[in-house]
């Protein structure tokens, strides 16, 4: 192992259901009479190769299809959080999106439940969730979502995120659940800047004052809202490998992420969806070096701004960051 495996590690934009490993997902696919399409375990790793994001978020809707029992949501979660506490990842901030699988039947409180469950399996990583409202769903059924989400707070809820097609749905219309949100004194993330460009991204500062923005890749087609990201220190949830994978940069080397860091903007760098990308926190510290010129000590600024960036109380953020930093996996670092 390397250092970049070694360094303790925290994640603020991690996808529960793109996080799940094959091998569960393995066990999920046969669990329910298999796919004719992924008759093995190596045409499963085939699976997920993408021509665009459109492509991505189908395939996202194919893993769903095997997620039907609220027993499921238990054993991805164990699943994952075993995953990445053997990857030195000490927190993580988690969006799961539970409306997705009211088709199977499946309830919003319970369906939380039971990921807090498995998650409670694992107590050498501490795991908060941030429910995804899902955009294309539309506003009125995220409010009524929202409310569902507020009764099960007690399960690590610390806030709401919108994903999905970004391309087609605005952030704008989810002004007033966004609203509600705040008065339920949940923190707030959308996805934006990622399939669409600088509009959407202006969309979730203006109408969804939104607290953290995820990826924000396409923030420079504005250098105007640039400068406004620097000056008011947004926390942006960058995801380098998870927008090559998707298309949303042709080569890793084009990624947004050092001109961002340069310029001041506060950047974390995630993974998004590991397990449908084949990334891992280790590659994106890797690839920060030797792609975009970090430096180790550079890299542990981008695990600092994690830990400010997070949700967590005050205390406790400084209790993670002096943790983080007396871990022995923190220094010293190698050379770049």
């Amino acid at each position: 192992m390397d250092w970049y495996e070694l360094v303790p590690k925290v994640e603020l934009h991690l996808h529960l259901e793109g996080a799940i490993p094959h091998a569960a997902l393995w066990e999920l696919v046969q669990k329910y009479g298999g796919d004719p399409e992924t008759p093995n375990p190596a045409t499963l790793e085939k699976k997920f190769a993408y021509r665009d994001f459109p492509h991505f978020l189908l395939v996202w809707q194919w893993v769903n299809r095997f997620l039907r029992e609220y027993e499921d949501f238990s054993f991805i979660a164990e699943s994952v959080a075993r995953d990445l506490a053997r990857q030195n990842v000490r927190y993580v901030e988690m969006f799961c999106s539970p409306s997705d699988f009211s088709p199977h039947g499946l309830q919003i409180q319970p369906l939380i439940e039971a990921i807090r469950a498995g998650l409670d399996r694992v107590p050498e990583i501490r795991v908060g969730l941030v429910p995804d409202l899902v955009r294309d769903y539309g506003p009125q059924r995220g409010a009524v979502t929202l409310e569902q989400i507020n009764e099960v707070r007690r399960c690590g809820v610390l806030g709401i995120g919108i994903g999905g097609s970004e391309q087609f749905f605005p952030p704008d219309p989810f002004a007033r659940v966004y609203d509600r949100a705040r008065e339920l004194e949940l923190h707030t993330s959308a996805h934006a800047g990622e399939a669409a460009g600088a509009d959407s991204l202006w969309g979730a500062i203006r109408a969804l004052h939104v607290d953290r923005i995820g990826h924000a890749t396409r923030a420079e087609e504005d250098p105007a809202l640039l400068d406004y990201l620097g000056e008011q220190q947004i926390p942006l949830e960058m995801c380098p490998i998870s927008n090559l994978r998707t298309g949303v940069v042709r080569d890793l080397s084009q990624h947004p992420v050092r001109r961002y860091f340069d310029r001041g903007l506060l950047v974390t760098v995630n993974t998004d969806d590991p397990h449908m990308f084949g990334n891992s926190l280790a590659m994106e510290y890797r690839a920060l070096v030797k792609t975009h010129g970090f430096s180790t000590q550079l890299v542990h600024q981008v695990i600092l701004n994690a830990v400010r960036s997070s949700w967590l109380p005050e205390p406790d953020k400084s209790r993670l960051a002096a943790e983080l930093q007396a871990d022995p996996g923190w220094a010293p670092a190698p050379a770049a």
